[in-house]
């Protein structure tokens, strides 16, 4: 009875504020941050001093690269270099990992995210341990950069002076929420990227469309979800988490340099768009709400599995011309057959296109005359294989496209990019025509046509892309004939 009588004297106290341990009351209680293993590892809020951060950072790095050199070892009988594993060079990765098979390496991508979350969240708190913005522990998702971050961060000494570890605060809740929401959102990048392109072999409006809307909205819902962030913040971390999403494609080999580029203001918009609807879904006050909004955007990216072709025949022409001051009796000549094209600037200008990895045009050549006749053009990539279906000089040659090369050599830190609509005719050329027009001057108006198709959605997005890179081929073609036929610059 005593013990009764007690208790509920100490809930009568309670009830009114009186103190607790540590200055705790029960209308203001204090919260306190577990410090267990797995919080001060990949916690938002435990502190991470420089020894727990050099710990902790070689251990999982050891474990990491033990685990993934014993699997390439079992697989291929060859070794994994160290130096491979920390700098993904082409040079030093040539061999153990590109003969892995596919699902091998979409396994290692998603056994990587774990650590990569671990090694943001740690660098954060390190950061703010060590008297810096939080913010600048995101350092450590910059390839190549971030290790001068782990450097400068195991370096630092210790700069607070809070004896204990407390409640995120201030703008350093604001970088923990940006953090998970990003990490959240930018994860989903390679599990629909493997299974759009590996397991259903196809990029549709599932991908495209629907990939960067779910990663930005579940970025934005997370940033969001305990308060309203700002319009600003919120598509800020939408940008981000495209970054973050095309960073892991580009890190784990799923695409190149170049493809990332082009989809980029197409993934931002659409992000943003997404990261403006996980905000509106963060602000319902019910769960059942979220859930009648939220639950059907979960299912965009699937509609890849059920979408039709995303326009394969229809097909798409470019036309270029320039003027030639030569007759087209001597145009014809060098429009069937013409020598190696000088590397280096057109018209005083980089090409930064065709340095980057753009298949380039180099020379052709033709076996035989008239209708039947075949004509190679060499890219840097391979040749286009051209059997002639009109043959009329020096007036018009046509061509259709029976073979080519890869559209590109994907320009990534490794050897081998696995984008199959590198090599799957995702873009086909169909056809070609050359037509030579004398003008009053006396020389030609020389014009080249090429129609494809590209089988990627949305279409009229990608076609616009397609168009500017076959129309810069033709400059260089076009202007390479003019100058061989003793014209000069045309």
């Amino acid at each position: 009875m005593e013990d009764e009588a007690r208790r509920r004297g100490q809930r009568a106290r309670g009830a009114v504020g009186a103190p607790g341990p540590a200055g705790q009351t029960a209308e203001h209680p204090v919260k306190t941050v577990d410090s267990g293993l797995l919080a001060r590892l990949a916690g938002l809020r435990a502190p991470v001093d420089r020894g727990l951060y050099l710990k902790a950072g070689l251990g999982l790095a050891a474990l990491k690269f033990g685990a993934e050199a014993a699997l390439v070892f079992a697989l291929t009988g060859q070794l994994f270099s160290p130096l491979a594993y920390l700098l993904p060079l082409a040079s030093l990765r040539a061999g153990p990992l590109d003969a892995l098979p596919d699902l091998v390496l979409v396994a290692m991508a998603l056994w990587t995210l774990p650590f990569a979350w671990v090694g943001a969240t740690m660098s954060v708190r390190r950061a703010r341990d060590a008297g810096l913005h939080p913010a600048v522990g995101l350092g450590f998702l910059l390839p190549f950069l971030n290790y001068v971050f782990i450097g400068v961060l195991a370096a630092l000494p210790t700069r607070r002076t809070a004896p204990a570890p407390r409640a995120l605060q201030g703008p350093e809740r604001g970088v923990a929420a940006a953090l998970t929401g990003v990490a959240a959102g930018s994860a989903l990048a390679i599990p629909l990227t493997a299974f759009s392109t590996l397991a259903l072999g196809g990029y549709g409006a599932g991908l495209f469309l629907g990939g960067p809307f779910l990663m930005s909205a579940i970025a934005a819902l997370l940033f969001n979800l305990r308060g309203d962030r700002g319009l600003g913040s919120t598509l800020m971390v939408g940008a981000l988490t495209q970054a973050a999403a095309g960073a892991l494609l580009l890190l784990f080999a799923f695409e190149g340099v170049i493809c990332l580029a082009m989809a980029a203001p197409l993934a931002l918009g659409v992000g943003l768009i997404g990261a403006a609807f996980g905000r509106a879904l963060a602000g319902l006050e019910h769960r059942a709400a979220r859930g009648a909004l939220g639950g059907p955007a979960l299912l965009l990216p699937l509609l890849t599995a059920v979408e039709p072709a995303p326009g394969a025949a229809l097909e798409h022409v470019v036309e270029t011309s320039v003027e030639v001051a030569a007759p087209p009796e001597r145009v014809w000549e060098v429009v069937l057959a013409f020598p190696d094209i000088p590397r280096g600037p057109a018209e005083g200008l980089p090409d930064l296109l065709f340095d980057a990895g753009v298949a380039t045009p180099l020379r052709a050549r033709i076996d035989g005359a008239g209708v039947g006749a075949v004509r190679h053009c060499e890219f840097t990539t391979g040749a286009f294989v051209e059997p002639i279906t009109v043959w009329d000089p020096p007036h018009h040659l046509a061509f259709d496209v029976v073979e080519q090369p890869a559209p590109m050599a994907e320009l990534s830190p490794w050897e081998l990019v696995h984008a199959p609509h590198i090599l799957d005719g995702t873009l086909r050329s169909r056809r070609g025509e050359f037509r030579l027009e004398p003008t009053a001057a006396g020389g030609t108006r020389l014009t080249g046509r090429t129609w494809y198709t590209v089988d990627m959605a949305p279409n009229p997005y990608w076609a616009l892309w397609v168009d500017a890179v076959v129309h810069r081929v033709h400059l260089r073609v076009l202007e390479h004939i003019g100058q061989v036929a003793g014209a000069g610059a045309p």
